[in-house]
């Protein structure tokens, strides 16, 4: 592993911010997590876990630099769908920020895959603004996940499954890059103890590549009961989010491009999940439990 470095994670709360806190605890390396509910159940288990928990806020900048004193790594992310694009960008600007005057020699941002291409896609666009200002800052880098697998049980899809469906915008053969939140922590993990091999690198990661139908035939086989694959009309998702509706237009007509084949030869490490293993090692007991 090397030597044991000391991170400050932002999102552990959540799904992929506590996916890196796992990781990097799984590996021997310290943690310490900024949240603005530190005393929430979220962040107790957090501590339980040997997580150091600190208070503070994204948008305060003197509360990050403070949470930063000290640390070797931060890794940062956002989430647009929570606090809106606007606030994303403006939330990573100022913990950019305030980690540059903490002294932080490695921050670890994570964008979205394909950000940097001009894709005009408001929750891309907006990542992208962040990683714009941290270019400008010299500290190093960008890991950029496509979209996670764990998007197969999201609170939109599951009452489907339920009902021997799986639905997406895309037509049943359209591929899809995909990743799951453990290879994100792993990934993360991976760059944290690299740091200098791999300075100054933008990473755009995936674990799999495959289409609606193929993902419903694998659910098919791992659940033991029939998945049919349904094609959602665009329209009806844009009435719902605009944001959304651009964005699986552009899986549609462009998609991710990452380089599977080069990060499973360089990060083998990292121990990438095709979808069939994130889907057999995923605890589908949630398929049997009520709404609420």
């Amino acid at each position: 592993m090397g030597k044991e470095r000391s991170v400050l994670v932002t999102g552990a709360t959540g799904q992929q911010g506590g996916a890196v806190a796992r990781a990097l605890l799984a590996r021997g390396h310290r943690v310490r997590a900024i949240c603005r509910r530190w005393e929430s159940d979220s962040a107790r288990r957090l501590a339980a876990a040997g997580v150091e928990v600190v208070a503070g806020d994204l948008d305060d900048a003197g509360s990050v630099t403070q949470a930063a004193s000290g640390v070797d790594t931060m890794f940062l992310m956002g989430n647009s769908y929570e606090a809106g694009t606007d606030a994303e960008t403006r939330q990573g600007i100022t913990a950019a920020n305030a980690a540059k005057a903490a002294g932080i020699g490695h921050l670890i941002y994570s964008s979205v895959a394909d950000a940097d291409r001009k894709t005009g896609i408001p929750h891309f666009d907006s990542k992208f603004l962040v990683e714009q200002h941290i270019a400008g800052l010299g500290i190093p880098y960008i890991s950029a996940p496509v979209a996670f697998m764990e998007n197969t049980v999201a609170p939109w899809a599951i009452d489907g499954l339920r009902q021997g469906v799986y639905a997406a915008a895309l037509p049943p053969g359209r591929v899809l890059q995909q990743i799951c939140l453990a290879d994100i922590g792993a990934f993360v993990a991976a760059l944290t103890e690299r740091r200098e091999q791999v300075f100054g690198r933008r990473f755009n990661i995936a674990g799999d590549e495959l289409s609606g139908e193929e993902q419903a035939k694998v659910l098919s086989e791992v659940l033991g009961r029939p998945i049919g694959y349904q094609e959602l009309p665009i329209a009806a998702m844009r009435q719902q989010s605009a944001d959304a509706a651009l964005m699986y237009e552009w899986f549609d007509r462009t998609g991710y491009d990452a380089d599977i084949v080069s990060l499973r030869r360089d990060f083998p490490d990292v121990g990438w999940h095709r979808y069939a293993d994130w889907a057999r090692g995923f605890d589908w007991s949630v398929l049997d439990k009520a709404d609420g």
